[in-house]
């Protein structure tokens, strides 16, 4: 595997600017999630780092070698795409051999069969090595298009968005697997979504993109509780992030230039016949099983909690709400810090 780095890297088409000034560092061994909502830039980072496009300016490094100008076989690149693109006429084994029997880097039919099977065992579909690519399912064939990136051994694995056409169950089950794969190779893993679930779960690092610029870099944790912005903020978290102005929370010190307050649902507190914190109305419970989505209404501003599903509250009660650890954002969006 290899650290990667982009530096000044942009990307024009037409007057549109893809992939303004972007610099990014991936250190080896990394599992890197670029993060951001369709039309940020994401993909087109991706291709520019699988050389399948052409940077305008800046310079793309791989294993501390330069390979701005170099073509995608030059580069030593693995690309998974949203779809499978498998070949239907052919085995599983064949096309997870496939790769390995290309002539730029065609292997022994014995070492091909060794890499091949550990693979499959690694994806779990050891059993499935004598099927055609058409007698599998969705989640199969999208372990088969990994696995196949996977044979190569590259310096960095470029995903696009792999699971994003797969169920629900389907994805929550490859998103383990392939952190677990990740790991278990040390691979260095650039990885592009707009599912913050993937990118929470998986990255060890995300980067959130905004208009083909890196707006803000950390840990999944980092980026949760410390967002730069309340464009960052919105990026993570689920149910989103509850935005409120400043002055319908005077009792709450804020640094100065503050003009909205943030607080994440599992951080307000909600009491019923409370003459505590801001006084709000339950317009709606969300019963999800093990938790309660429960919807405020504070003049005009609609905030959502997370209680217990055993928490005494109907539609119409009127409650406190106390706001924990909250963010503050000035005029333009940017995090304040006390």
């Amino acid at each position: 595997m290899a650290d990667v780095s982009l530096a000044a890297v942009t990307k024009r088409f037409g007057d549109t600017v893809a992939v303004d000034d972007l610099s990014l560092d991936i250190a080896d061994g990394a599992f890197m999630t670029l993060l951001g909502p369709t039309g940020a830039g994401k993909t087109t980072a991706l291709r520019l780092v699988a050389g399948l496009e052409k940077p305008d300016g800046g310079r793309i490094v791989i294993g501390r070698r330069d390979v701005t100008s170099l073509p995608p076989a030059a580069r030593d690149v693995a690309f998974v795409f949203q779809q499978y693109s498998l070949y239907p006429h052919l085995s599983v084994f064949d096309n997870l051999a496939f790769p390995l029997r290309a002539p730029a880097r065609r292997l022994p039919e014995n070492e091909i069969k060794a890499r091949v099977s550990e693979v499959a065992a690694l994806l779990r579909i050891d059993s499935k090595l004598g099927n055609r690519a058409t007698k599998l399912s969705g989640g199969e064939m999208q372990r088969v298009a990994i696995g196949r990136a996977l044979v190569r051994r590259p310096a960095i694995y470029l995903m696009d968005e792999p699971l994003s056409s797969l169920d629900a169950k389907l994805r929550a089950d490859l998103r383990l697997e392939l952190k677990r794969i990740q790991a278990e190779l040390g691979a260095t893993l650039l990885y592009v979504t707009h599912d913050q679930v993937e990118a929470m779960t998986m990255a060890t690092t995300i980067g959130v993109i905004d208009a083909g610029r890196i707006v803000q870099i950390g840990s999944p944790r980092e980026i949760y509780e410390r967002p730069a912005s309340l464009y960052v903020a919105a990026r993570l978290g689920q149910p989103s992030i509850n935005i409120v102005p400043r002055h319908l929370l005077p009792d709450i010190p804020a640094p100065s230039g503050a003009e909205t307050i943030g607080a994440r649902a599992e951080t307000l507190r909600v009491q019923r016949n409370s003459g505590e914190g801001a006084r709000g109305r339950v317009t709606w419970i969300e019963h999800l099983g093990d938790q309660n989505h429960l919807h405020i209404e504070l003049d005009r501003h609609e905030l959502v909690a997370l209680v217990n599903p055993d928490a005494d509250f109907a539609v119409g009660d009127q409650v406190g709400v106390g706001f924990v650890n909250p963010l503050f954002f000035d005029r333009n969006g940017v995090r304040l810090v006390r």
